[in-house]
């Protein structure tokens, strides 16, 4: 990692310490069955656009990230919905959420090439803080089976349309295309680390 992505990085951290309140994630709906699940995480912002920069960085890393991070990401928020099912507290799980967009953002804006090991840790505590998220509205659901496979298909799909946009990087217009995306990913996580958006 080159100073220019530490200074990124730092800066990025440095908004989430200093986050007081974060209100992305909230009054998202009363949920039900498949349609609110499969709903949740396209209505929601938050969740949007970091499932979106996991696929971008996805397709940036190429192969075996380019799979490998999207599928991550729903076998960990999986783990992380448990724990929101049982009532495992969290702290700060929205500050988490939006943290998501702004580092999985930078990560991609900054092109930073990290080892595939480091790529799932990033992303898979990321998807705690989304698991949980999910998890914790899951026994309010009228069918909860339901409502996980509709949160899950969701995210995959949002996954799968950040690897297609990725995949421009094969061309020198299309890798500032997506770095752009990434940068701008980043800066709605600013915002809604701030409470702007």
């Amino acid at each position: 990692m080159n100073a220019r992505n530490f200074s990124s990085l730092a800066i990025a951290a440095l908004f989430i310490v200093y986050a007081s309140t974060v209100s992305a994630h909230e009054g998202t709906g009363i949920t039900g069955g498949f349609i609110s699940g499969f709903l949740h995480p396209v209505l929601g912002w938050d969740h949007v656009v970091a499932m979106v920069a996991v696929g971008l960085w996805g397709a940036f890393l190429g192969n075996p990230a380019i799979w490998v991070l999207p599928v991550v990401f729903p076998l960990i928020m999986a783990f992380g919905g448990a724990l929101g099912v049982i009532g495992v507290p969290i702290p700060a799980v929205e500050t988490g959420i939006a943290a998501s967009a702004v580092v999985l953002g930078a990560m991609v804006a900054f092109t930073v090439r990290a080892p595939i090991w480091i790529a799932a840790v990033i992303v898979g505590a990321f998807a705690i803080f989304h698991g949980h998220a999910h998890g914790t509205e899951l026994p309010n659901a009228a069918n909860p089976l339901a409502y996980s496979i509709g949160f899950v298909l969701s995210t995959g799909l949002l996954h799968l349309s950040g690897v297609a946009f990725g995949l421009l990087v094969r061309w020198p217009a299309g890798k500032v295309v997506v770095q752009t995306g990434g940068g701008l990913i980043a800066l709605v996580g600013v915002g809604f680390l701030t409470g702007i958006v």
